[in-house]
Order: structure tokens, then sequence, then C-alpha cells
């Protein structure tokens, strides 16, 4: 029976903590308070699914627990609210926690991103609040420490608490300039999942699905903004080439080694729609130029050739929108595709004085392949060492050990 009840918890922890804290924060105007009261009715439910058995719906269960929490810890403030407001909160809640309670989490995203909110942790308050993910994963895909990103969230709440922001979603007026925000969090938490390219992480092959997930309500509440269709295309194009990542002993397999057979037309099909309905807007931005990239590469391979000059062009309009030091990494590997190792190390240069490369292991893989063509052999197994040692999945680790076995003496 504790086996039971400890897997049955665990799935839905998985699989509905990040809906169960949007509507607990949504109904309260609380986020801190929301998590708080959540991780006391897990506890709860450790203690007493054991010996009465796991309830017949778990996240309702979890649901009614949190909110007696979160109401008890209402009335315990300093502040104490007036009988009116705690009975409509209560009458809110009840009534979503009988009827089945709504997906909020579209609600809290926006939330998060509201303007009082310092922008450099809307994104991250989001992945962590919304998608799920702890503070090591988002200080990773944001290139800063785990210490520092933890501050950052920690007074992002107390900010969103102080200052009374509200969990709803915007006005229709209020949206553009929270959606960029809103935009890079679903992406990140999609390139968490993406990192498990063989999905045989529960956790992060539930990120790749509940991003696309959001991102297709994005479009549904906002079918007007080319960016969420962007979006939408990009994670579809990435997402169709999973099947193709991994061979049958599990090694990893480099896009232009990928059995296109493979890859999902139908997704691919729905992405090729997407970017197609964001471009006919006439407003171009970052995801519907990574899109277009990701299609250049997705149509070549399949038709035998990529048109790389267009890649190129593509990812120099892309340096010049975002200054990302990714997209320009991306740039220098198509840029040798089409003139040769030594323009591809040159432009790898202008990377160099980023810092935040040091770090970054695809940096030091693209240098390595690149000095390896370009024969300077001893620097490429240099480079290929470090990014052995920044490379956490054993299949990447594997592929780039034997790249750099095969460099010649």
């Amino acid at each position: 029976m504790h086996e039971q009840a400890h897997n049955t918890l665990e799935t839905v922890v998985r699989n509905s903590r990040a809906k169960l804290v949007a509507f607990l924060a949504v109904g309260s105007g609380d986020l801190a308070a929301a998590e708080d009261a959540l991780s006391e009715a897990f506890a709860s439910a450790l203690s007493n699914w054991p010996q009465d058995g796991c309830p017949q719906n778990p996240e309702a269960w979890l649901l009614t627990v949190a909110r007696r929490k979160l109401i008890d810890a209402v009335r315990r403030q300093r502040e104490i609210p007036s009988s009116e407001e705690l009975e409509e909160l209560e009458g809110a809640m009840e009534a979503d926690a009988e009827n089945g309670f709504p997906d909020q989490r579209l609600a809290l995203l926006f939330a998060c991103a509201h303007p009082a909110i310092d922008p450099v942790v809307r994104a991250p308050l989001m992945l962590q609040a919304v998608l799920g993910l702890d503070a090591t994963q988002i200080a990773n895909a944001f290139l800063v420490s785990p210490a520092a990103m933890a501050q950052r969230l920690v007074r992002a709440k107390i900010k969103i608490r102080d200052a009374r922001i509200p969990f709803r979603v915007p006005e229709r007026a209020e949206l553009p300039e929270r959606l960029d925000a809103v935009l890079n969090a679903i992406y990140a938490c999609y390139a968490e999942g993406w990192a498990d390219a063989a999905g045989a992480d529960p956790v992060r092959m539930e990120l790749a699905t509940e991003a696309i997930f959001m991102g297709r309500l994005l479009v549904e509440l906002i079918p007007e903004e080319p960016e969420a269709w962007g979006l939408l295309a990009l994670m579809l194009f990435a997402e169709a080439r999973r099947p193709a990542r991994r061979d049958a002993r599990g090694e990893f397999v480099s896009l232009m080694q990928q059995d296109h057979r493979l890859w999902d037309r139908q997704m691919i099909a729905e992405a090729e729609a997407a970017l197609s309905r964001a471009s006919g807007a006439g407003m171009i931005g970052r995801f519907q130029l990574e899109a277009a990239i990701q299609s250049a590469h997705t149509d070549g391979l399949q038709r035998g050739g990529v048109d790389w000059s267009a890649v190129v062009r593509l990812y120099d309009a892309l340096v010049q929108l975002t200054g990302s030091p990714v997209a320009e990494i991306n740039r220098a590997m198509a840029l040798a595709e089409l003139e040769g190792p030594r323009a591809g190390l040159y432009a790898l240069e202008w990377v160099r004085t980023d810092k935040r490369v040091n770090g970054y292991q695809p940096y030091w893989a693209v240098r390595a392949s690149l000095l390896a063509r370009a024969g300077k052999n001893e620097q490429a197994r240099q480079a290929y060492e470090i990014a052995i040692g920044l490379e956490s999945d054993p299949a990447v680790r594997r592929y780039l050990q034997h790249l750099c076995g095969e460099l010649p003496e």
C-alpha cells in the first residue's frame, strides 16, 4: 500500500503540480502561499494515503486539502481579511474543486509577466511556478548560477505578494507588453524537455508535451500574434525529429545523419502551416526566424541538400535581432558549411568575448568540429575534451568522445 501511494503521488506531482499551483495562485493571489499549501497537501498525502488508501481522484483530494490550508494561512495573516473576502475565496475555490478545476496556467504565465516584476526574472519565474522546473534547470537555461537564480525567484515571489499583483489573463491591450516573456518561458520549458532526446525521462518528456500544449493554447488566445505561431512552429519542427535523435542502441544521431523517414510528417506539416500563418502577418520576430531555419533544414535534408546560403541569411537576421551568443554559434556552423571551416572559426571569435559561452557545451563542440575540419587536430582535441566535460547526457558524451578519438595523432 505504501509503494502504491508513493507511486500515485509521484505521478500526480509530475503531471499535475503546475496545474494545481496555478489554480491555487489564481484563486488566492499569493504564489508563494499557493506553493506552500500544495507542499503541505503533498505531505498530508504521504501520511494518509498509505493508511487510508489512495483516493479515487488524487488531484481533487490534493486540491481540497491545499485549498483549506491556503484559506487557513490567509486567516492567520496579520491583516485579517473580511468575512466577505474569505467567503468569496472559499466559494470560488470550492465551486471549481467540485466541478473540476480549470487549467489556469496560461493566466499565471501572463500574471508572472506583469510589468511590476523585474523583466530579468519573469521567464524564470514562469518556469518554476507554472511549468515546474527547479532553480538549477532554470539557471542552466539562462546561463547563470543556481544560487543567483534561486535568489531572484524568492525576491520575485515577495514582490508579487507585496504588490498584490493580480493573477489573471490580462486585457487584450495588456498582452503585447507581456507576450515576449511568456513566449520565452514556454520555449525554455520545451528546450529542457528537448534535452531528453530519447524520451527516457518522464519528467522531461512531460515538459516538452506541456510546452507544446501551452503553445497551442496561446495561439487560440491570441491568433493575431505571429510570434505565438512562430513559437508553435519551432517546437513542432523540433519535436517531429525526436524519433530519429537516437538509433536502435540509444546512441546519439546528429541532425545531418538522421534518418528523415523516421520524422513525424504530420507534425512537420502542422509546423509548416503554423509558420505560414506567422509569416502572413508581415512582422518578423525571433521565433519565426528560428522556425524558418528549422524549416530550411527539414526541407533540405528531405530533398537531399540544405540551402546553406538561405540558412546563413536567416541566422544573420536572427543575430541582428537578438544578439544571442547561441545564434552566433549556430551561424558560425552554418557559415562553415557555406564557406569552409576557417570562415566558421573566424565567426566564432566574435562569440569568445561573451563569458557565458565558457560553460556552454555546444560552443566547445562546434569549435572542436570546425578546428578538426581545418586540420588543427590538437586544438580540436582540447576543445572536444572541454565539451565532453560539460556534457551531462551519456549518449552525447559518447558521441563527442568518438569524434575526439577519430582525430589523427
